[in-house]
């Protein structure tokens, strides 16, 4: 079961490597303005309307092909892209098409997921899905982004896509998940027994607001880190690759934290560490030198991971396997939403009260989540033990 969940996310977090890692930094020296950049950021918002597109992952096909045929169209739109002087039409049409199919992918794999981990068993399955999926963040981040020094943006555009072809390949490896057909047919019976079981407007709005401040704050990050003048290498190093351990170091102690103390709580604790890691980069950006920004980036990707950890299995185990392709994607969205949509103005933002404010402002976005914690954990007891899936099947 660990196995399969390693290799799905390593494919899940190959997109959102490319998203938020390597095309801010090819955006930013191409000379697209900052503003610019954080209104390409919205197009993140395909993350947020997901849930639209949820019904037809839960009625049509299997999860591998929906898997296969995003990462294939993936592929596409960086096989197009990379020109050193990108045209305005490209930047928005290349970067729409790889979030929209990163978020249909989405919605498969992690109903994929959900239909094989045990119920109690989300921690240690978390802290194997975090971790891989920064595997494929650090992939999609470091490896076009090092190519691109002596090669050029058009190379590094090349390899991601041959990655991302492969990937497409690779998942029919992968046994299918089978889903009951009447599941398949009452779409609606996915939200029906969500009002079954009370408070559902307490926590959609929870989940809406619980990582709006790291969302918000993502946008302006690596531009922050290339207009303090760090390099290419700096940042793979640094902010991708070390970050990357850390996140997945954070993820790890955050699973330990889920399984001695709780859901709940751990949503609590692991949420104040996240929101005070982005006061760390409020100091960063207050002091000279490229120590702070180091240190700033390799905490809030450990308290990231922390956060992440005590999150995730909050999701997963209030979602039903049958019907995990809907209601997964609703809950995901609803959270990517407020962020993406306050991070499209982040680049005005910073040009208006700059980076340290920024970064300050963000961190207490996220507090009125802890004020609906009560509502998250009745769900949480509501829900009750189930035993393992029966719907793996032969490939």
């Amino acid at each position: 079961m660990l196995s399969l969940v390693a290799g799905v996310y390593v494919i899940e977090g190959f997109p959102m490597g490319l998203f938020a890692d390597l095309l801010p930094v090819y955006w930013k020296q191409s000379g697209v303005p900052l503003a610019t950049i954080g209104a390409l950021s919205g197009l993140g918002l395909a993350w947020a309307v997901k849930p639209l597109a949820s019904p037809l992952v839960q009625r049509f096909g299997e999860h591998r092909t929906w898997i296969s045929g995003a990462m294939a169209a993936i592929a596409c739109a960086l096989f197009l892209g990379g020109s050193e002087e990108p045209s305005t039409a490209m930047l928005w049409w290349g970067t729409g098409l790889l979030c929209a199919a990163s978020a249909v992918q989405d919605i498969a794999i992690d109903a994929y997921t959900i239909g094989i981990v045990p119920r109690g068993d989300e921690g240690l399955a978390n802290g194997v899905r975090i971790t891989t999926y920064r595997v494929g963040v650090i992939l999609a981040g470091t490896a076009p982004l090092l190519a691109a020094g002596p090669f050029g943006w058009r190379v590094a555009h090349l390899l991601g896509a041959a990655i991302a072809a492969a990937m497409a390949l690779a998942i029919w490896l992968a046994p299918r998940v089978e889903v009951p057909p009447d599941a398949r047919r009452d779409l609606a019976g996915a939200l029906r027994t969500w009002r079954g079981r009370g408070g559902l407007v307490g926590v959609l709005v929870f989940v809406l607001l619980y990582r709006v401040g790291d969302l918000a704050m993502a946008p302006m990050l690596k531009p922050f880190w290339v207009e303090r003048g760090l390099s290419n290498e700096e940042i793979a190093l640094v902010s991708t690759t070390l970050g990357t351990f850390a996140t997945i170091g954070g993820a790890a102690v955050g699973g330990l934290v889920v399984t001695v103390i709780g859901i709940p709580r751990a949503l609590l604790w692991l949420g104040l560490c996240a929101l005070g890691s982005n006061l760390g980069y409020a100091w960063a950006a207050q002091t000279e030198g490229t120590a702070p920004i180091y240190l700033a980036s390799l905490v809030e990707s450990f308290c990231g991971g922390l956060a992440a950890s005590g999150f995730l299995a909050f999701l997963m185990r209030i979602c039903e396997r049958e019907y995990a392709a809907i209601q997964y994607a609703v809950l995901t969205g609803a959270y990517a939403a407020l962020g993406r949509l306050v991070g499209t103005g982040s680049g005005v933002a910073v040009e208006g009260i700059g980076y340290a404010s920024f970064f300050a402002g963000t961190a207490a976005l996220a507090l009125p989540a802890l004020l609906l914690l009560p509502a998250a954990r009745r769900w949480v007891d509501r829900v009750a033990t189930e035993e393992p899936s029966e719907a793996l099947a032969s490939g």
